[in-house]
């Protein structure tokens, strides 16, 4: 009997109609297009709207991928959801997407691992195709970063944007597909470098609104010289882990994060920008939904399909870093 693996059956996407230009951040905060452009490839970023929330793109997004996927809902055995910016503290924002679709009984659940958190769900995802457990699984990135974001700060909301992607996992005996090699991993000691206070540690209060605390905050140096060196740890270990060259990878979809570090990170492996995946410039930092808004848009632009090989990279708040490679 051959092994049972998971494969990307299907993509989508969503993205909020609103666009916020360099150009309108400079009415908000001291900065212009340039000061922007120049030190993270960012020339706007989507913002949702009044009644866009993680949920509504979330079920945007997996809509796109079933429809991709030529499969209806009730084919979906479980829901698995990567965002820090939830519908609520509770239900989960997949339970939500889950009830959109007209699912009252599949398993629906949320993780979180920022940035890296897309790549997490889609191992998770896997592991429970690859063990027989499920057939067919919903993995879902989905973001509103504009509502934790601190429209004050220059140094912080020049990056993030709101956005969903999708895909379907689905079980699959035919040979040399799927998920071929992963790597997840994480340092709390790290956490200072990207965090939002509000939780048991810090109650919402009165004086953590007055301080501003509500909002995400990042030390933007530090995390850009961990990412670069990230970056070129995570794709080194799975060529030299999977047995597949760099020569053998047709595209390497990043996080999009900051376009100084994965040109960074590009150039050290010595390879060329045109092998990475970049949208940075109209999205901005997506965080776990960066990876399937850039998957979804490079399969549907042609730039990666059936028998490619490509490698997925996370790196985000935790800290926390991950990577895979997957045949399509």
């Amino acid at each position: 009997m051959s092994k049972i693996s998971a494969i990307i059956t299907g993509t989508g996407s969503s993205l909020p109609e609103k666009r916020l230009t360099n150009e309108d951040l400079s009415k908000l905060v001291d900065t212009n297009d340039e000061w922007i452009t120049q030190r993270t490839g960012i020339r706007e970023r989507r913002i949702a709207g009044q009644g866009e929330t993680s949920a509504t793109l979330g079920s945007r997004a997996a809509t796109a991928a079933l429809k991709d996927a030529h499969l209806e809902a009730k084919d979906i055995d479980l829901i698995i959801c990567a965002t820090i910016t939830p519908e609520m503290i509770t239900p989960a924002t997949a339970c939500f997407i889950a009830a959109s679709l007209g699912l009252d009984r599949t398993p629906a659940f949320d993780l979180s691992a920022a940035c890296s958190g897309f790549v997490y769900s889609l191992d998770t995802a896997a592991a429970f195709i690859e063990s027989g457990r499920h057939k067919n699984i919903l993995v879902i990135g989905t973001e509103t970063l504009s509502r934790i974001t601190d429209f004050t700060d220059r140094g912080s909301c020049i990056l993030f944007g709101d956005g969903a992607g999708a895909v379907v996992l689905s079980a699959s005996n035919e040979p040399g597909r799927g998920l071929l090699y992963s790597h997840l991993a994480a340092d709390g000691h790290g956490w200072e470098y990207i965090y939002c206070p509000p939780g048991s540690r810090h109650p919402i209060s009165d004086q953590l609104v007055a301080a501003r605390n509500q909002f995400l905050k990042l030390r933007g140096r530090e995390v850009f010289k961990f990412a670069v060196s990230k970056f070129v740890e995570l794709a080194n270990d799975a060529f030299a882990k999977s047995g597949i060259s760099k020569d053998d990878v047709k595209l390497i979809i990043p996080h999009q994060s900051n376009q100084r570090i994965i040109e960074s990170g590009m150039d050290k492996l010595e390879l060329p920008m045109s092998r990475a995946m970049l949208n940075i410039d109209r999205y901005g930092n997506t965080s776990a939904a960066s990876i399937p808004i850039a998957l979804d848009e490079a399969v549907r632009s042609g730039r990666c399909g059936k028998g490619d090989v490509v490698l997925l990279i996370g790196i985000g708040g935790g800290l926390t870093w991950s990577s895979a490679l997957i045949r399509l």
